[in-house]
């Protein structure tokens, strides 16, 4: 090369790479403007640690095939930490077999677990106008996400895995989110990075028309929504919402028991701050209006129950724990069951005598007529004739049942339209700096409510925003 040319290559090599560092800043602001998903390409900065993330999660996850589940989980195994090593870094896991229990008690397979977090198709960004400094991003089927936490957010939620899985167990269709797996990443000459592996709640979201993140009070919260037209995923707020409802009519009575059940257990872990997320879709024609007999209710329980016993994840106690309870009528629960090959339900329903029988017809054999429950959460089995085991747990749980659908835990269908609902983000302890950031707050924002409060004032305003938007 000539002098004259090593010149101009090195006069031209800064105007270049001050030309890419604007188009890629210019186009990162764009992004911020545009919030929502953005694929994780060979361009994107984040490509090369979720090439990592999906290697590592794929090797994990096979030390989980390869490894059966015990039968009963131990203290060791949730304090299980697991390091594999690979070519360019080093992957962590913790309390492997029990977020492996976990997810066998959701019904979902490991082999399932694996392709979705690491099959070929690239994992999608999630920018949101959220206040955390956490990475968020989504596997290519929108299935599960993962986020960036800190280390004092992972050892909370290790610390607290116990209680939390023995949560689920007593309400198996709990709103809180369901973490899947807990890791570390250690790639050479940079920081170690947590992250955590999530069900998500907006999922599958080809129709969603609308999504929120309610925190129940009013401060910093309004989101300027997206602009007519656009494919802009924007997350809204309270005041977005208002002058709105979540209408359940049959469902309203599960849906506040059940926030009530969770934020109070919330309550014993000091946490505020989370959130109740929520989205909604119209229901097709043939969705509509399908009041299923109580009878099909058995049926559903009976399916609800078989899933929950799987071995190697749930304790007896996730099916004859008690549950909250229905009040008034019994629910209306949308989509259809096969009529199974040996039993035929059919059912007589008495709900104003507070009981509803249920006559169980078996093909080849007499009727046997069961009574199933008080609709006022009265304590069952009483006065209910011997039958079988499955009829019995029913009424002891008297759980609410779900449609068939990809992610019916946090599914619940209306009249009208079909909701997503969740709670998520429960990091947040109450601690020295957070009641100081409250009196700030209070000298700030007099007369408005705002996030930061104590975690009974959270729970019982989380409560009253739901009671007050649902009917």
């Amino acid at each position: 090369m000539t002098h004259t040319e090593m010149e101009m290559s090195g006069a031209g090599q800064p105007r270049r790479s001050r030309t890419v560092k604007r188009r890629r800043w210019g186009g990162l602001r764009q992004q911020w403007k545009l919030l929502g998903l953005f694929e994780i390409d060979q361009q994107h900065d984040f490509y090369g640690l979720t090439c990592m993330m999906k290697e590592g999660l794929s090797a994990a996850i096979q030390n989980s095939i390869d490894n059966p589940l015990p039968e009963e989980l131990s203290d060791d195994d949730f304090r299980m930490e697991v390091t594999q090593i690979h070519k360019d870094f080093r992957m962590e896991s913790f309390a492997g077999p029990v977020f492996a229990s976990l997810r066998r008690s959701l019904g979902m397979t490991e082999k399932e677990y694996q392709h979705s977090l690491s099959s070929e198709g690239h994992y999608l960004q999630f920018i949101s106008n959220s206040k955390s400094k956490a990475d968020f991003f989504l596997t290519n089927d929108k299935r599960f996400f993962l986020k960036t936490q800190n280390k004092r957010e992972v050892r909370f939620l290790l610390s607290n895995l116990k209680i939390y899985m023995e949560h689920l167990e007593n309400y198996p269709h709990s709103l809180l989110v369901k973490f899947l797996g807990v890791h570390r990443i250690k790639i050479p000459q940079q920081r170690k990075k947590y992250f955590i592996v999530m069900q998500s709640v907006f999922y599958p979201d080809e129709r969603i028309d609308a999504r929120y993140d309610i925190k129940g009070c009013q401060v910093s919260r309004w989101t300027e929504p997206a602009p007519e037209g656009t494919q802009v995923i924007v997350v809204l707020k309270d005041l977005n919402f208002e002058g709105q409802f979540i209408t359940l009519d049959q469902q309203r009575p599960w849906l506040l028991r059940q926030v009530e059940i969770d934020t109070a257990f919330l309550q014993t872990l000091n946490v505020l701050d989370y959130s109740l997320l929520l989205a909604h879709q119209p229901l097709h024609q043939d969705e509509r209006h399908q009041s299923l007999s109580f009878a099909t209710l058995i049926m559903r329980t009976k399916k609800s129950i078989s899933a929950l016993t799987a071995k190697g994840g749930t304790s007896r106690s996730m099916i004859t724990s008690s549950s909250p309870t229905h009040t008034g009528t019994a629910p209306s629960v949308p989509g259809t069951v096969p009529e199974e090959e040996s039993t035929i339900l059919v059912s007589q329903t008495d709900c104003g005598m507070q009981q509803c029988r249920v006559v169980e017809t078996h093909k080849g054999s007499c009727e046997v007529e069961e009574e199933v429950g008080s609709v006022h959460g009265e304590p069952c089995g009483r006065g209910a004739r011997t039958g079988s085991a499955e009829l019995r747990d029913f009424q002891t749980q008297n759980r609410r049942l779900l449609p068939n659908f990809k992610n019916p835990l946090h599914v619940i269908d209306g009249p009208e339209q079909r909701y997503f609902i969740g709670i998520i983000d429960i990091f947040t302890v109450y601690g020295f700096k957070k009641r100081l950031e409250h009196w700030w707050k209070r000298l700030r924002h007099p007369g408005q409510t705002f996030s930061t409060v104590s975690p009974p004032a959270y729970c019982t305003r989380l409560c009253q925003w739901v009671q007050d938007h649902t009917k």
